[in-house]
């Protein structure tokens, strides 16, 4: 089971100091906390991408090589890569090149982003969002696991020969979690590949995640992945924790209550009882946490959103200390002891590099020396062991 904690970057008033931090201040923060997190015992660290203020995380892929450059364990994911307003050759080309930069340490979180005008911004039609994510992801599968791709599509130009550089490393693709809060196409697709799930599972009743997790369990079975309890699942979640619950909710009160997504609405008691949101003592974050379990079953990824609604670093860092102490322990202590044997872990790039190898040496793709340009056609790769060292003289 793995833990993590993920950012949506966004740049929000402070409503206690009335101060709003500037975006060099919010991205220094964001590393500091990210770092933070590995320091504490947490698994994953994740961030969104957006092109809209007052999001900060335009090149998501860049902040987290940063990150990677700076940690020895912790796993670096997105939440999420837009797959409908990128291309699919510039996320195959700058994820492999962070797969190789953090030696295995990530995979991605692929989903559709519901902000309507990033759509035109990058020459897309909203209208199209569900034909364009199914099809963009199905050229992002076939430029991992093709040296040389010909395509045609209804979105792009066609691509003749091409190969996306590099090749993900030891010829194994990132591990992709499909993302979403309403769309049951999206988990149909993450299913067909036997590819992972995510829930966002923060602002909606838990009910509401059940349905789309179970639809996506069941379809992962019928294509042959394994039984659907052996499904790949992520849950999203809200934490805000003090040493106990009247210190919480004291703390927490003002920025829920400002909050750009959720503040003017219900009380932040309502709020916790109806979501996912927990405000309170360790303990309780426990306890609710463990009921996402008794709901969904054996899962994979919990990951929590603590650092939003204009939190000051600071703050944050308290939260991850104790999340550290005091949480983490005991949900791994638990989580081990109710999981269901069968049920697998998350998949890292080593256990990925396992099942496709064995114990084999993984393939280390090199371009060919001897091919040129690739005018001649074909693969512009040599897996002879005899040629290895020739390709750029090495």
């Amino acid at each position: 089971m793995e833990f993590g904690i993920f950012s949506v970057s966004d740049v929000t008033r402070d409503p206690i100091t009335g101060e709003t931090p500037s975006e060099a201040e919010r991205i220094k923060g964001l590393a500091q906390i990210a770092k933070h997190a590995e320091e504490v015992g947490f698994d994953v660290f994740a961030v969104g991408e957006h092109h809209n203020p007052p999001f900060f995380s335009s090149s998501p892929t860049t902040f987290l090589a940063y990150i990677a450059a700076q940690t020895t364990k912790l796993k670096l994911t997105t939440s999420t890569t837009l797959i409908t307003t990128n291309d699919p050759v510039r996320i195959a080309e700058e994820y492999a090149m962070l797969q190789h930069l953090a030696d295995g340490r990530m995979d991605l979180m692929l989903g559709r982003g519901n902000t309507a005008p990033v759509y035109p911004w990058f020459g897309k039609d909203i209208r199209s969002s569900l034909p364009l994510a199914l099809e963009n992801y199905n050229l992002l599968h076939k430029l991992w696991s093709e040296d040389v791709v010909d395509y045609e599509g209804n979105f792009r130009t066609p691509l003749q020969g091409f190969t996306s550089t590099p090749r993900p490393l030891n010829d194994v693709a990132p591990f992709v979690w499909h993302g979403s809060i309403r769309t049951p196409e999206i988990a149909e697709q993450a299913a067909y590949y036997g590819d992972g799930f995510f829930s966002n599972h923060i602002f909606a009743p838990s009910a509401h995640s059940l349905r789309l997790i179970n639809f996506y369990r069941q379809r992962f079975e019928h294509y042959g992945h394994g039984k659907a309890k052996q499904a790949i699942v992520g849950l999203g979640g809200q934490a805000y924790i003090a040493k106990n619950s009247q210190d919480a909710a004291k703390e927490f009160r003002p920025y829920f209550d400002e909050a750009p997504v959720y503040g003017h609405g219900p009380s932040m008691e309502d709020f916790a009882n109806q979501t996912p949101l927990t405000v309170g003592s360790p303990q309780e974050v426990i306890d609710k946490t463990l009921s996402f379990r008794e709901m969904f079953g054996d899962y994979q990824r919990q990951m929590f959103l603590i650092d939003h609604a204009g939190l000051p670093t600071s703050t944050v860092l308290k939260q991850l200390d104790l999340f550290g102490s005091e949480v983490l322990p005991v949900l791994r202590a638990e989580y081990d002891a109710r999981r269901d044997p069968e049920v697998p872990d998350a998949p890292t790039h080593e256990s990925l590099v396992k099942a496709k190898y064995g114990d084999a040496a993984p393939r280390q793709p090199r371009p060919n020396a001897n091919r040129g340009d690739n005018v001649t056609g074909g693969s512009p790769y040599q897996d002879s062991p005899a040629l290895k060292g020739a390709a750029f003289g090495l």
